[in-house]
């Protein structure tokens, strides 16, 4: 049976979802846990990648696998054996030919800016900070610019396999700014992303709300496709 779960994880301890060389990933603690609980280790497929340090509120993967535990069950016991950073939410049947990565329409990051003098011990793991003040209405305007179809090469980090391909068009359908006291809300939601891209945007718009670019200086840096004339990476 092919199973769709819904999974929830802080990133802090992992070099990303995907499997790789150079550290734990999030896919590999998970099928730890299918190992233990099913006693194979299924082949997975996730929704998306993402980046070391990122954390995910609703991580959807699938995968097959012969067993008699019930849908509704399996967070439960899969819960018992994965670290308290990463949690099933959700488990429930999908079609045969359901593959989560090919199902995702869109995808919503969020990134989040601590805008104050010094650090906040509780956020440090979820925020970037950013000193002097920053101009909310100036970054509104400059986030507005990117929605839209556009080829982003100049929000790609090198080293991206999508970029050597020239696959470097996405739909941006919506990106805004929100303040909440010191805390700042960039959130992104596309059919999909190139390497660093939304943290290059997010570093984009700090410049924007420094008053070091100008809204309007957004469109040519989209058409110049040129990663020099875009914001710095944010961590």
């Amino acid at each position: 049976m092919n199973y769709l779960l819904k999974l929830s994880y802080d990133g802090t301890n992992y070099c990303g979802f995907q499997v790789q060389p150079n550290g734990r990933s999030v896919a590999a603690a998970f099928q730890d846990a299918l190992e233990a609980v099913l006693g194979c280790r299924p082949d997975i497929k996730g929704c998306s990648r993402t980046d070391a340090g990122v954390h995910a509120l609703g991580f959807r993967l699938n995968f097959h696998a012969d067993t008699r535990i019930p849908a509704a069950k399996l967070p439960l016991a899969l819960n018992q054996h994965l670290p308290p950073d990463i949690r099933v939410l959700d488990a429930q049947p999908v079609p045969e030919d359901f593959h989560a990565r090919y199902a995702a329409h869109t995808k919503t990051y969020h990134y989040y800016l601590l805008n104050a003098r010094v650090d906040d011990p509780f956020l440090f793991d979820t925020c970037h900070r950013i000193w002097p003040a920053l101009d909310l209405a100036a970054m509104q305007a400059a986030a507005a610019q990117f929605v839209g179809t556009h080829d982003f090469s100049a929000l790609c980090a090198s080293g991206s396999s999508a970029a050597a391909h020239g696959d470097t068009v996405r739909t941006i359908t919506d990106c805004t700014v929100v303040q909440s006291g010191d805390l700042f809300t960039i959130s992104v939601t596309a059919d999909g992303y190139l390497y660093n891209m939304v943290r290059i945007l997010a570093g984009t718009l700090v410049q924007a709300g420094l008053h070091k670019r100008t809204p309007d200086i957004i469109p040519p840096l989209l058409e110049s496709r040129d990663r020099k004339q875009a914001g710095p990476t944010l961590p």
